[in-house]
Parts: C-alpha cells; sequence; structure tokens
C-alpha cells in the first residue's frame, strides 16, 4: 500500500526566537546540519520504501518560503495545501485524508511535523516499515519515543498489550508530568514520549473522525470542496474551514478511539527542538561544555549554547547560558528558562515591533530585501530580484524611491516609460508614480534602494498587478 507522506508545516516557532520569527518560522532555517527542517523532513520521508510525493500542509504567507525550499531540495509535493487559519492538526491531517482519497484511492498517511530532528534516517525508515504492517490492519499508529530522561516537557504515552514485536496498543495517553512522575515513568518503564508522529490509512482516520470528530470531518470536506488553485497552491476555503474545531489528532481521535497504537521508536536520535535548550542537547559541545556555532571567543565559559549569526560574540566566565546573536536582536537566557523566551515575543507583539515577525532580511518570492539604515523621513535597502521574477506594478502614497543598479540588469517601468538599466546606472521614482522593477537577465539583480518620505512602512503599497497573487 502507498505511504503518503503529510507535512505539517504551519507554525510559528516562538520559543527559538530570535532566529525563528513569524514570517520564518524554525521549519526553514537551518539549525542542525547544512539543509532546513522541512528539507530533512521532506528527504527523510523520502528515504520510507514506497513513499509518493508529500502532501505539504502551510499557510498562505508561508507558501513561497515552502514551494522554494523544497524546489531546492529537489523535492516535489503532490499538493501544497494552504490554510486560512491554524486550526491545530487533525483538521489539517482531514484534508490530507480527503485529498489522498480522491487522488489514489486508500492510502497510508505519515503524517509528521516540519521542524523535528531525526539523525537516523535508516531507522526511521525502519519504523514506519514496522508501523505501515499494522496500520493496514486499520490501526492509528503513533511514533513513542523511548524516553532518555525524565522529561516534563513531553506528553507521554503508556502501552498495552503488544500487537507484534515492538508494536503494542497504547493503553492511555499522559499529559505533561511533573519531575516526579516523568521519573517514575522512567523507573516503571512502558512509557514513550509523544513525538506527534502518525502512520494510518486515510479512511481509517476519516472513519474515526466521522465517529468521535464529526464537526471536523465535516468543516474539512466543505472547505475542501470549496477550495480553489492559486498557481501551484491549493487554497482551502476560509469561512468553512476557520469553522472547524480546533484539535490536534490526539484530543481529536488518538485518545478515544479503541484502535491506537504505538511503536517503540529507539535509536532514532530524535529531538522536537522546543527551545533551544532542546537544540543545545543534540549540538556537539568543546571540552567546557560550550556548544558554539560562528564566530565565538570563550574564556572561562562553561556548559553553554553560543551562536554567532553575523558578528563575533564573546563570552567570558558565564555559565549555562544561551546566547544567540542575529542581524538585528540578541538574546541572552539561561537554559533553565528558555522556554519562557515566547513571553519575550508576546510582549514584541504586543507592543508591535517588528522584530518579532520579521529579520532584517525578508523574503519574499521574488527574491529579498535587507535593511541596511534607516532614519527620520529616509530608509535604506539592499534588493536582490531573482532571475525572470518581478516585483508588482505599484505605487506609494508615503514615499518616493532612489535605485542604484549595483549587479545585473534591471527592467525599470515608471509610469509610461519602460527603460534598462545596468551596473552603476540609477533611477528616480516619485511618489505616487506607477512603477515595477524586473530581472529580465540569468543572473540575481541587486540594486541599492533609498527610500524618502513622510511614513515608510511596508503597508505603503497599492499593487496593481501582482505575478504571485498578493492584494494591495
Amino acid at each position: 500500500m502507498q505511504i503518503i507522506p503529510v507535512i505539517l508545516c504551519g507554525g510559528s516557532g516562538k520559543r527559538l526566537w530570535p532566529m525563528s520569527r513569524g514570517g520564518f518560522p524554525k521549519q526553514y532555517l537551518a539549525l542542525v546540519g547544512q539543509q532546513t527542517l522541512v528539507q530533512q523532513t521532506a528527504l527523510r520521508a523520502r528515504s520510507v520504501a514506497g513513499a509518493a510525493p508529500p502532501i505539504v500542509i502551510t499557510n498562505a504567507e508561508q507558501r513561497f518560503l515552502a514551494a522554494e525550499q523544497l524546489r531546492s531540495a529537489d523535492i516535489e509535493a503532490s499538493a501544497i495545501v494552504l490554510e486560512p487559519v491554524g486550526r491545530d492538526t487533525a483538521p489539517a491531517v482531514a484534508v490530507a485524508a480527503l485529498l489522498a482519497l480522491q487522488d489514489c484511492g486508500d492510502a497510508l498517511l505519515l503524517a509528521m511535523p516540519s521542524d523535528h530532528v531525526i539523525c537516523n534516517t535508516s531507522r526511521f525508515a525502519e519504523l514506519t516499515a514496522m508501523a505501515a504492517e499494522v496500520a493496514k490492519e486499520d490501526f492509528l499508529v503513533t511514533f513513542g519515543i523511548e524516553p532518555a530522561s525524565p522529561h516534563t516537557g513531553y506528553g507521554y504515552i503508556r502501552r498495552g498489550t503488544p500487537l507484534r514485536d515492538g508494536v503494542y496498543q497504547i493503553d492511555r495517553f499522559v499529559e505533561k508530568p511533573d519531575d516526579a512522575t516523568a521519573s517514575r515513568f522512567l523507573q516503571e518503564g512502558g512509557y514513550y514520549w509523544n513525538s506527534g508522529m502518525f502512520l494510518f490509512k486515510a479512511s481509517a482516520f476519516l472513519d474515526e473522525l466521522r465517529q468521535h470528530a464529526p464537526a471536523i470531518l465535516r468543516h474539512a470536506s466543505e472547505a475542501l470542496e470549496a477550495s480553489s488553485r492559486d498557481e501551484d497552491f491549493l487554497r482551502l476555503e476560509e469561512a468553512s474551514f476557520s469553522a472547524s474545531p480546533e484539535l490536534s489528532i490526539d484530543y481529536a481521535v488518538m485518545e478515544k478511539t479503541g484502535r491506537a497504537a504505538v511503536v517503540a521508536a529507539s535509536d532514532l536520535g530524535w529531538n522536537d527542538i522546543g527551545s533551544w535548550a532542546a537544540l543545545s542537547e543534540i549540538a556537539p559541545r568543546d571540552d567546557d561544555g560550550n556548544a558554539t556555532l560562528g564566530d565565538v571567543l570563550t574564556e572561562g565559559a562553561s556548559n553553554s549554547y553560543i551562536r554567532a549569526e553575523h558578528r563575533m560574540v564573546a563570552a567570558v566566565g558565564v555559565s549555562d547560558l544561551v546566547i544567540v546573536e542575529t542581524a538585528d536582536a540578541v538574546l541572552v537566557a539561561h537554559l533553565d528558562r528558555t522556554q519562557d523566551v515566547k513571553q519575550i515575543v508576546e510582549r514584541l507583539n504586543e507592543c508591535h515591533r517588528c522584530e518579532s515577525v520579521t529579520h532584517r532580511r525578508v523574503y519574499r518570492p521574488w527574491g529579498s530585501y535587507e535593511g541596511i539604515d534607516h532614519g527620520d523621513r529616509f530608509q535604506v535597502k539592499r534588493i536582490v530580484v531573482k532571475p525572470g521574477s518581478s516585483l508588482s506594478l505599484q505605487m506609494h502614497h508615503h514615499r518616493a524611491e532612489h535605485w542604484v543598479v549595483v549587479r545585473g540588469t534591471a527592467r525599470v517601468s515608471n509610469e509610461d516609460k519602460v527603460m534598462l538599466l545596468t551596473e552603476n546606472q540609477s533611477t528616480y521614482i516619485p511618489l505616487g508614480a506607477r512603477h515595477r522593477l524586473e530581472n529580465p537577465g540569468k543572473i540575481p539583480l541587486e540594486l541599492i534602494e533609498v527610500q524618502s518620505g513622510s511614513y515608510l512602512g511596508e503597508d505603503d503599497i497599492i499593487r496593481f498587478e501582482d505575478n504571485y497573487g498578493r492584494g494591495a
């Protein structure tokens, strides 16, 4: 029976700020190794015998990130489904199950978060094959991680009757325990961390939804039936999907069904990277217990995770810290308090600070822009446009722009005038003028943009034409 990976990648990753942000969350970052987490997830799924191209579930804001990262890893998705709002995992996977039944008849769905690390890919493939044999018998299988410590940050699964070697019926699910309870679970044995990965028949999952969470199935069906195609994306209908209850697969189905099973997932090298402390656990350490990445110098520092993305970071006489430097923000936190980083993000959001949403370099479907300098009534950006790409035909009410080409060739539309600019040439876009920037060449176009005016926010854009389906 065919296995269809379902990659869930619409999360925000608040606990890994300042690298993970609302507009560029952790699944799109290369936190471990050279590939991003979503790329690692897709490639890991491809290693499973009989795996089909994945169904990717994300949101409209992240659609081009997901598509570009899959393309650059040579992964072709069978569908990229856009949720209008987040409704947790049960509605998302319900849509994937309905799609699978439409496109290829019944199949096994391998539902996976896109932001986990699994170091042992071959072992993952072996365990998936074990789980598949049980799933073919209409069991809904989850992957239970054999606990290495009395961790209080995970939910637990208690195994029940053996179904075959290494696979058990689930006796019960347990919420995140306190220290004493987690220690007791470890001593007793038979308990696993709940990984949030699942394998089941599309039909079996929908049957259980129909019995235990019929509203989710109804709204998912309506949203898919009224969906629309947008280039490479499938947009779910907003009103129907928004009306769905917001529930995880665990709460909607797994804790209620009598056919829940768990495969004992050992030797995976699994980590959900739920915090900087979790990431530090799998990072290589030096003789002082420090994990350092980038241009880092230490003197008398110990047991710390120190990451420099843009500048040198020096740490002297400190211990048990997380220090993360980015172009526009620096985090310093005690290892025991990294779960609280999300509270900083919430405070940034309350103050409408952009640092919770975007990096200094912001990615767009046509390329990227990066803030270089800003002050009263001016702003300087570096803009990169991919070959063959173009920005929207647009105008601004409050700012004028000067463009200087530093590399490549620009085709500039300025009202009724069209011109080609090459290296060291420049042009001026007056306030209120309809204009467009295109790269007709074969190499990236790089230019410096100087904005001047009374308001320089990104929302001062009126779009008249756009290749990427973005409105004003």
